[in-house]
């Protein structure tokens, strides 16, 4: 099979452009970081965890656990659905399946956002297909019910011969939802009170920092991948990077190179980009270095979103999430810009997304598919993580402790490496 590698040549990897985004108390932190980060390139070094963790691999393949995580975690957390530029006017719409999950957000003629289940009170017919829209109204194809951007039930094809009934009573299902940092945020369990700022806690001021209210989307694209927590490992460790990158990612990214920071359930990870090792080699002082030209970070949003870049002039967001089946995810992967778009810029967008889908699919997702193979075929044994891998570490036991937190009778618990 061909794959991204064979089909690249090394002038037409994606360029890191760098940015100005970083300011004030955001920019400090991110010179502290560079700094941590110039000390392990200097030293051959990376973050390390406490110890080695074992997990059963039967959490990657065990249905009843699976399902529990779904009602436990996905069904009941604030998830970040949606981008606020991606529905940038008034009367425009995302629709999406989250864990099986028909949802639309909207924002209203008023600018407010709401979420709400796709389904209308009618007969269940998805009202929405899955994409980007706009338009002051939602129109079930079945039947032409017709609802305002805010779900209620406006008007319906030949209501003088249907009968009477209470419309109030039929708007579409309200999902709680909040729009911050440039984020929308929606609680797939109708009526369940989201407290966003408990659930971001100290990790607010690190997702404003990527000013993520004035970026500009240009592309999604879906990216079906297995169990979704063997898809998230990917994106929190570079100890892959040589092995499997080693035609594309290793060409601008150190691997086994990193630091790592928790908050809470959230976590940030950063790998010394080959511009960094350039210039410590050329004897510059990292005081006077550039963090978005020499620092690759990965901004991550439990329990699935990943910014990529996010200092930079282009990013990646993915948003990884289970679907219906224990062996089966699927990301939704954005590419965001600080500048608008315009036919100067379009193709060196193009490269840039078509590279990073290339690459995520064909290295990182189709090694997954061989991984949840495995892990089937594995019963009684552990995977284990390494102490150069503190994010995978730190998100595995994140998911174990919620699910402990937060249990309820009748739900599978993971299991605990012996």
């Amino acid at each position: 099979m061909t794959t991204i590698a064979d089909r690249l040549e090394p002038e037409v990897l994606p360029e890191y452009v760098p940015s100005t985004v970083l300011d004030g108390a955001a920019r400090e932190e991110a010179m502290r970081m560079m700094a941590r980060l110039a000390e392990h390139v200097r030293n051959k070094t990376t973050d390390q965890a406490e110890g080695n963790f074992e997990e059963p691999v039967e959490n990657y393949a065990d249905e009843e656990l699976f399902r529990a995580e779904v009602e436990t975690l996905f069904k009941r957390i604030p998830l970040p659905l949606a981008l606020s530029c991606e529905l940038p006017a008034k009367n425009s719409y995302k629709a999406l399946q989250a864990v099986g999950v028909p949802v639309v957000i909207t924002r209203d003629a008023t600018g407010e956002v709401h979420a709400l289940l796709n389904v209308c009170r009618h007969r269940g017919a998805l009202i929405c297909g899955e994409g980007l829209g706009s338009g002051r109204a939602l129109t079930c194809p079945y039947h032409a019910w017709s609802y305002g951007m805010d779900g209620e039930l406006k008007a319906l094809y030949g209501e003088s011969t249907f009968g009477e009934f209470d419309k109030s009573t039929r708007s579409l299902v309200q999902l709680p939802c909040v729009e911050v940092a440039g984020l929308i945020f929606v609680c797939l369990t109708p009526g369940l009170e989201m407290d966003i700022d408990s659930w971001l806690g100290e990790f607010k001021p690190v997702v404003e920092a990527l000013k993520l209210d004035q970026v500009h989307h240009f592309s999604t694209r879906m990216m079906p991948g297995p169990n979704w927590k063997v898809v998230i490992e990917g994106y929190l460790e570079g100890y892959h990077f040589a092995s499997l990158h080693t035609n594309t990612v290793f060409k601008t990214n150190l691997s086994n190179t990193a630091i790592f920071d928790g908050f809470g359930p959230h976590e940030r990870v950063a790998f010394a980009l080959r511009t960094l090792e350039a210039n410590l080699n050329e004897g510059k002082d990292v005081a006077d270095l550039d963090p978005s030209a020499n620092v690759g970070s990965i901004i991550w949003l439990f329990p699935g979103m990943s910014f990529a870049g996010g200092w930079r002039e282009r990013m990646t967001c993915s948003l990884v999430l289970p679907t219906t089946k224990v062996g089966e995810s699927m990301t939704e992967q954005r590419v965001l810009t600080r500048s608008p778009v315009t036919e100067e810029n379009r193709e060196e967008l193009e490269v840039f997304r078509d590279f990073f889908y290339d690459v995520t699919y064909e290295e990182d997702y189709i090694t997954g598919f061989g991984v949840q193979t495995g892990v089937g075929n594995l019963g009684g044994t552990t995977q284990i993580y390494g102490r150069n891998e503190p994010g995978v570490q730190y998100v595995h036991q994140t998911i174990n402790r919620l699910m402990k937190e937060n249990h309820e009778e009748g739900l599978a618990l993971p299991r605990e490496a012996s």
